[in-house]
């Protein structure tokens, strides 16, 4: 927002260099982008242009007199706004009528006539529309840009004598209407959009662009001045849609003020007469389906003091927001010498709570004047998610595994998502995407780590080894938590002994298990059937509940070629991802709950080796759960250690070797003792799977 200072001070003399100026606004949160001389030359403060950022939040300040109002409260200085009136009344004929059909998109309508001589504007009034950036046109024109430049209000002129009808109809467009805008192009309206049109067409977008046929041009005798309010959210839809954006729609968007209509309105009327651009005719319109009822807030002192961390003095607040627009009217209550009741002026539509009036006496009293306290806390903090601390441990296990954590988009492609739901009306969609790349919630981390996989791939990173936790949706399961992991390329650093090889399924299933023995969870792995993983080499990960039930903690394996080609990775390429569902073990996870120590061995072990020869297919899963069936409580662990396949073994067989470790905790087993319990499950194995020694 460019402003001219002559024309600020119009309405308000701060008293300050236009620096000292510029630095209370900035303090008072508005952002300075700069103080430029006009014409070159910086010889006073009244020719200088300010220029402000505005957040979308402060509508009312994209104008001279917001800018005003803000300068003359920081400084405590009068303010001196224009206070126009309009001729005649609103029940005055006029030879116009205007009619509201879409009242829910369109709570006001203003408008007079003028009869005018079209011409160039006086030197004064287009030397500050050209401060603000605006390019004069023509004395009504002008008038307009002004009034929006001044009061923050969009007006618009039509030419009388081309509206058809003598008619303005507030409506919303016919589907396929086209309208040629001032731009010069021809658009194409929806039934949504609102229009303003006259008897028989649209004749200009509403809130956004006028229309060509009806624009003022040097013909023009007589013109029809409108001023309305339109809602927010319709003008931004028509604007995104078009693809227009104007100085009109940007205010209209933010939100204008519902009551400035007839005031643009007024003050537009005694410019052109003001100026010699013609005479204003007796009477105008106003169109006010539902007035808006003002909204009222009660302000406590106590809350001002409690949330700024100072008490700030009952005049002071008064000035404050008296100095704003807002009217106060004081409550006494027990308990607080100072209450108020105060009711939001239309033009501050961001003000709704208490705690937004508290922030508007901060920001003009000045942070810079608040002490540094700390906040008084009179309960106790909550403890923290229990989730947070097992999120943690699994973040921390798989990066101590070599694995990078990697931070993908929450909304994704919908092809991304697809593989990974076995119906795709369990997909979340977003309502409103920003493109086809964000087009759902994902269903499966995954999603985003592939994707993320195959961007280091093309940008020559041969070994990628990711992770990520974050949570998933569903619209059959709702929001769950998880960790995924990806891993491609090497299995092992590369070594000059020819140590390195590539990744393949077992070191997956190493890293995960590596992830549940952190989360204190005893998981065994069973063959799964997945259509995203190839089949012989996926498995579930599955773990006890409470309840003796088991739980599928996650799944496993190497990515489907077809699924991983799809999402732009080398067909060469073995791609093995993994996903563990933390919420589905969240009642099995503790920490420092339950801390158990075991002290070390008195007695020594005793270690017993078999060979069997079983089955091709046969799991070695299959084979340790016999194994701890079968065996006495002396039996400390099983593991394989050895696989053989050729010479000396049938065809469709294969040779598993197994380490049995045994120990007592009270004495030194006897190789008798130890015997026993190895025949007792070479016999098991050969009864459940027809195994044999070799």
């Amino acid at each position: 927002m460019k402003i001219l200072v002559s024309w600020l001070r119009e309405f308000v003399d701060p008293g300050v260099p236009i620096e000292e100026l510029g630095w209370r606004l900035h303090m008072a949160g508005f952002e300075l982008a700069s103080i430029d001389p006009v014409g070159g030359t910086a010889s006073a403060d009244e020719d200088a242009v300010v220029d402000l950022e505005i957040t979308a939040n402060r509508p009312d300040c994209l104008s001279v007199a917001g800018i005003a109002r803000e300068a003359a409260t920081l400084f405590d200085r009068p303010l001196t706004l224009p206070t126009p009136t309009l001729r005649g009344e609103p029940t005055t004929p006029l030879p116009l009528s205007v009619t509201v059909d879409a009242a829910e998109l369109c709570g006001r309508y203003a408008a007079a006539m003028a009869d005018v001589r079209i011409g160039p504007s006086p030197a004064w009034l287009e030397r500050r529309l050209a401060a603000a950036g605006v390019r004069a046109i023509n004395n009504i024109v002008d008038v307009s840009n002004y009034v929006l430049l001044e009061m923050g209000h969009p007006t618009h002129a039509f030419d009388y004598a081309r509206l058809g009808g003598a008619a303005i109809v507030v409506r919303r467009a016919r589907a396929g209407e086209r309208v040629t805008t001032l731009d010069g192009q021809e658009r194409t309206l929806e039934p949504e959009m609102l229009v303003i049109a006259d008897a028989g067409r649209a004749q200009a977008v509403a809130g956004v662009m006028g229309g060509l046929d009806s624009e003022v041009s040097l013909a023009t005798t007589t013109i029809v001045l409108e001023s309305a309010w339109f809602l927010p959210t319709s003008v931004r839809r028509t604007g995104k849609r078009l693809g227009l954006s104007t100085e009109a729609s940007y205010r209209f968007e933010r939100g204008a003020d519902p009551d400035a209509p007839v005031r643009a309105l007024a003050r537009c009327c005694e410019l052109i007469e003001q100026i010699g651009a013609g005479a204003v005719r007796p009477g105008w319109i106003d169109a006010h389906p539902a007035p808006r009822a003002r909204t009222t807030l009660t302000l406590r002192g106590s809350r001002v003091a409690a949330v700024l961390g100072a008490a700030i003095a009952p005049g002071e607040i008064e000035r404050v927001l008296g100095g704003l627009g807002f009217d106060l009217s004081s409550s006494p209550a027990a308990g607080d010498a100072s209450v108020w009741h105060v009711t939001v002026p239309s033009w501050r539509g961001d003000v709704a709570r208490e705690i937004d009036l508290i922030e508007e006496v901060a920001r003009v009293h000045g942070y810079d004047r608040l002490p540094t306290t700390f906040p008084s806390l009179v309960t106790a903090p909550a403890p923290p998610d229990a989730r947070l601390a097992r999120d943690g441990v699994a973040r921390r296990l798989a990066r101590a595994l070599g694995f990078h954590e990697a931070m993908t988009f929450t909304f994704v492609e919908r092809d991304a998502a697809l593989p990974y739901v076995a119906d795709a009306a369990s997909l979340v969609p977003i309502a409103n995407p920003l493109s086809e790349k964000f087009a759902v919630l994902r269903p499966s981390l995954l999603a985003g780590l592939v994707d993320s996989v195959a961007y280091n791939r093309r940008r020559e990173q041969r070994d990628v080894r990711l992770f990520e936790t974050g949570s998933r949706f569903a619209s059959d399961g709702g929001e769950s938590r998880g960790i995924a992991l990806a891993w491609t390329g090497a299995g092992a650093a590369e070594h000059w002994s020819g140590s390195g090889r590539p990744v393949d399924f077992f070191d997956l299933k190493g890293a995960v298990e590596v992830i549940c023995d952190g989360l204190g969870l005893a998981a065994r792995f069973e063959e799964a059937v997945v259509s995203w993983l190839v089949h012989g080499r996926a498995a579930s990960a599955i773990v006890s509940g409470r309840d003796g039930g088991e739980i599928v903690f996650g799944r496993l394996g190497q990515l489907a070629p077809a699924a991983a080609a799809a999402r732009g990775l080398p067909a060469h390429d073995e791609v093995y991802v993994a996903e563990l569902d933390l919420d589905a073990v969240a009642d099995l996870v503790s920490f420092g709950e339950d801390v158990r120590v075991r002290p070390l061995p008195r007695f020594p072990s005793v270690v017993r080796d078999l060979s069997l020869v079983v089955a091709e297919g046969l799991p070695a899963e299959a084979l340790r759960a016999t194994i701890r069936q079968a065996a006495p409580p002396t039996l400390e662990h099983a593991r394989e250690f050895a696989r053989y396949r050729g010479r000396g073994v049938p065809d469709g067989q294969v040779s598993l070797s197994f380490r049995l470790t045994f120990r007592a905790a009270d004495r030194t087993l006897t190789d008798a003792e130890v015997q026993s319990a190895t025949d007792e499950i070479v016999a098991a194995l050969q009864r459940a799977h027809d195994a044999r020694l070799r």
